[in-house]
């Protein structure tokens, strides 16, 4: 080949090069101005002491001390403390009950319909179900201790209870995410091949191996994403403590997400509060990774 054509090709890379960006630009643009501005503001903010009213530039740095502060304050850890356990166990119900809803309707009669009726609540606003579910858990003439009643039990103080209150909050949390991951449970059993349980029923395995050595296995990379994305989801959340456990004492509702708010805009500590969202980023991201690595060890194909 001659140096004309190696010249001429090489220009034509270039070309193709320029075009390429030119295409990815929009979209590194936004990634830029709506992420990465942000993220690095938000650092700026977490090594000052700023309360909004002045300048960030006349805001005092402090480096670090707001991340030590957080991570010696009772309030923080007890809060931190309550985003892992609801995380835990949201996640681990949710996806459990999904796993048995799923494969029971999925050949089922009307299972159109039990998989809408299943999935309603999760394209409801959380704050509707927070109210709705706060009716339900009144002390007086709530629809729980109505039905509690009947039987002659008392009154169970369902969100106004510190122990007890988080875990109320948990139970709708499950019930509103069930749905969701029922459907996406239910498309992965629609990719498992018939031929493995026919094989199976021909070696005399009963629904319960089938379950546990076909279904389970061939749904390991759906159950991995949904474990991933349920665990970012849940360490993130808002709404639900928000709207349902004013009334409890806070430090047995309150979750990180909602003690970044009250620090950023009622406090006025936005150098603590962006120091804590930080926290909870690098907390998402390690426990992240550390789903990937359990499920890699386990041998998922497709993610090994």
């Amino acid at each position: 080949m001659t140096n004309k054509k190696i010249f001429s090709r090489h220009r034509s890379f270039e070309r193709n090069m320029g075009a390429g960006y030119l295409f990815l630009a929009p979209a590194l643009i936004f990634y830029s101005l709506f992420f990465v501005y942000p993220v690095l503001f938000s650092f700026t903010v977490s090594t000052k002491r700023w309360n909004m009213l002045i300048p960030l530039s006349r805001a005092r740095n402090v480096g670090f001390s707001e991340y030590a502060y957080l991570l010696k304050d009772e309030m923080f850890l007890g809060v931190f403390k309550n985003t892992l356990l609801y995380a835990i166990i949201t996640v681990s119900f949710t996806i459990i009950i999904a796993l048995v809803l799923a494969v029971l309707i999925n050949n089922a009669k009307f299972s159109v319909l039990w998989r809408f009726i299943y999935f309603a609540p999760v394209v409801t606003p959380q704050v509707a179900i927070g109210t709705i579910w706060g009716y339900l858990y009144r002390p007086s003439n709530g629809l729980l201790n109505s039905i509690l009643g009947l039987f002659g039990f008392k009154p169970v103080y369902w969100l106004t209870d510190p122990n007890i209150a988080l875990f109320s909050i948990m139970a709708t949390a499950v019930w509103a995410g069930t749905g969701g991951s029922m459907l996406i449970i239910t498309a992965g059993l629609k990719n498992i091949p018939q031929d493995y349980y026919d094989a199976a029923r021909i070696d005399g395995a009963g629904p319960f191996k089938q379950f546990l050595h076909i279904t389970v296995p061939l749904l390991s990379p759906t159950l991995l994403f949904l474990t991933a994305t349920g665990f970012i989801g849940a360490w993130q959340v808002f709404d639900l403590p928000f709207t349902m456990g004013r009334n409890a004492p806070a430090k047995s509702v309150m979750t990180v997400s909602w003690y970044v708010y009250e620090t950023a805009f009622q406090s006025l500590r936005m150098g603590r509060a962006s120091a804590g969202a930080f926290l909870l980023f690098c907390v998402i991201f390690a426990f992240t990774l550390f789903i990937l690595w359990i499920f890699k060890r386990g041998g998922i194909k497709g993610y090994e």
